[in-house]
């Protein structure tokens, strides 16, 4: 662990490091049948921004992780988001035909295959999250069902669903982001921080209000991409979440408004993380990061 690494370089390295943990752990000698691995492995491997990972990483260097020991949690939770985009993108929820660049799982093989490949990847994060190496692998299974379940990502997607066409109050839209993208980035947080040294409780509380802030950043530039990106970009369709008159904090304050309201709650994430210092470094980065991002 290199402080003086430029983020660029310590997140490049970080980003293969996961490609490399999470093709091994949906090799094609897994004993799973090759069409439902094939599935797996183009949901999961080669796309996506790894923000997940990244953030387990860089909270246990926090807490003074070995990056061996955060391989499995990291990987869990990329196993994890990416089955909830496999089922996100079908023709029963957002009905959408790209991601990451690439045709989706539904459309390449097929709607029967991309259910059962986003099940199958939920079951493989609880699989190799459960055989870590941790200090308490039940606890840690436990924060990530509590992140992907009602309570969390798919309670946040089921609000989502139900509010089509309707115009949520803004305390009503931060709840639903919270639960639909939040939960799990504040899972990543909190996982990879439990992969290091115990945490005082005013350090778990200043984490804690970190990984929310963030989540909730991410999700208002997510919003705000979705207004003003191109699919080229993306890696996935612009524009769908206006397409379906969905519920988003740019119809809701437009978009000046959307991005000052970004900008602020980046600066909340920021100031969490004063108490740790130097130490908080690459969180803050990852922060000033789902900011400033493209795509």
């Amino acid at each position: 662990m290199d402080p003086d690494l430029a983020f660029e370089v310590w997140s490049g390295e970080r980003q293969q490091r996961i490609e490399n943990v999470l093709a091994g752990a949906l090799s094609l000698h897994a004993g799973i049948p090759v069409p439902l691995i094939d599935a797996m492995r183009h949901a999961v491997l080669d796309g996506g921004k790894r923000m997940r990972p990244l953030l387990a990483y860089a909270a246990g260097e926090l807490a003074g992780a070995d990056p061996v020991v955060v391989d499995a949690p990291a990987a869990a939770l990329e196993m994890m988001h990416a089955y909830s985009l496999v089922h996100d993108d079908m023709p029963c929820m957002d009905n959408d035909v790209l991601r990451r660049g690439k045709p989706t799982v539904h459309v390449q093989f097929g709607e029967a295959m991309a259910l059962l490949a986003g099940d199958a990847l939920q079951a493989r994060a609880f699989e190799v999250l459960g055989a870590a190496p941790l200090r308490d692998a039940g606890a840690a299974c436990a924060l990530l069902a509590a992140s992907a379940g009602g309570a969390g990502m798919a309670g946040g997607q089921a609000i989502d669903l139900e509010n089509v066409g309707v115009s949520m109050p803004l305390t009503a839209l931060e709840t639903m982001h919270r639960m639909k993208t939040g939960a799990l980035i504040r899972g990543a947080v909190l996982l990879g921080a439990a992969c290091g040294r115990p945490l005082a409780p005013a350090e778990d509380a200043a984490l804690d209000r970190f990984a929310r802030a963030a989540g909730l950043a991410f999700q208002i530039v997510d919003d705000v991409l979705d207004t003003e990106g191109s699919a080229a970009v993306l890696g996935k369709t612009a524009g769908k979440d206006a397409a379906n008159n969905k519920p988003t904090y740019v119809t809701l304050l437009g978009l000046p408004e959307a991005k000052r309201r970004a900008a602020a709650v980046h600066a909340d994430a920021v100031a969490a993380l004063e108490p740790f210092g130097t130490g908080a470094r690459r969180l803050r980065e990852i922060a000033d990061w789902i900011t400033r991002r493209s795509h």
